[in-house]
Parts: structure tokens; C-alpha cells; sequence
């Protein structure tokens, strides 16, 4: 329940979904903002225009899933790090989540971590495929991490082993 706990449930996220087609053909941007704030880098930093220009600076974000091509720029700009590129294509088993990552040291590819949800509860595993980090970014990284396929939508973050062991 969003508003009393912050976390947003099933019935949240996939209001905020591209339909199942979309979701098959390839990576796509999946937007979790929930409160109408004055907030918009994620319209300037789409280079293809797929999300769809604000009438008022306090609405939340509207993608054309149809114009997404899961680039991730949206996500490295979100300063509320709301937006994740999910990607049912990757293989067979595992699809790849790309997500914002702010943290230093940066994951290092085919790291083994541990899968998170949205409350931080541990899901299961997954491995970094890759790691995006350029200067225009703004500081924020993007991480790709592997997951099962049924897990794409759950995995919000990752813990790292060595994390685990130590705390």
C-alpha cells in the first residue's frame, strides 16, 4: 500500500506497465513515480521523444512505449531514481533490468549479488551483465543485472556478496 508504506504493490506497478506486446519486442522504460512533484529531466534527456511532454511541470511522466528504445538516459537523469529499463528479451531464462546505481565501488561485471524488491527484501539472485557509467550522466551509473524472467518485475536493486558476508 503506497501510501502507508512508501512501497508500491502489484496493482501500482502494473498500472505503469507497456502492455505484453511491448514487453516482448525488447527494453523499455518503466516509470515508478507515484507523486505529483515538479519534476521533468526525464522528458529533456529522452533523445527520441518517447516521453510525452508535460502540460504542467507537476505531472508525472507519460511514455510512448511504441518510440522506447530502453537507451536508459531517462534513468540515469531521474533524480528520484523512479525510472528502470526492463528487458524480457535478454536469453532464454534470465531477462536484464537496468537500474540506477549511486553508489562507490561500482559492481564489477559477472558479479554474483543479491536480487532486492522494493522494500528491500532479498528475492533471490542475479549477476551484473554490465555497467554504464559516462560523464553524461550526472554521476549515476547504470547497472545491468540479470534476473530469472519472473522476477523482472520484482527486482528493484541488489546487494552485493561481500555486503552480506560483512553485515
Amino acid at each position: 500500500m503506497l501510501e502507508e508504506t512508501g512501497i508500491p504493490d502489484r496493482e501500482d506497478i502494473q498500472n505503469n506497465l507497456p502492455d505484453e506486446e511491448r514487453l516482448k519486442e525488447g527494453p523499455v522504460a518503466i516509470f515508478e513515480c507515484y507523486q505529483e512533484i515538479p519534476c521533468d529531466p526525464c522528458y529533456y534527456s529522452c533523445p527520441l521523444g518517447a516521453i510525452k511532454e508535460f502540460e504542467d511541470i507537476n505531472n508525472l511522466p507519460e511514455l510512448d512505449s511504441d518510440k522506447c528504445t530502453g537507451c536508459a538516459q531517462c534513468v540515469a537523469n531521474c533524480p528520484g531514481l523512479a525510472i528502470f529499463v526492463i528487458d524480457y528479451t535478454y536469453s532464454e531464462d534470465e531477462g536484464v533490468i537496468r537500474l540506477p546505481y549511486e553508489f562507490s565501488p561500482l559492481p564489477a561485471v559477472d558479479e554474483q549479488v543479491i536480487a532486492l524488491d522494493h522494500s528491500g527484501e532479498e528475492v533471490g539472485t542475479g549477476r551484473i551483465v554490465r555497467v554504464v557509467n559516462n560523464e553524461n550522466q550526472d554521476k549515476t551509473a547504470i547497472v545491468w543485472l540479470a534476473v530469472d524472467k519472473d522476477k523482472l518485475l520484482t527486482v528493484r536493486h541488489f546487494k552485493r556478496m561481500e555486503e552480506s558476508a560483512d553485515g
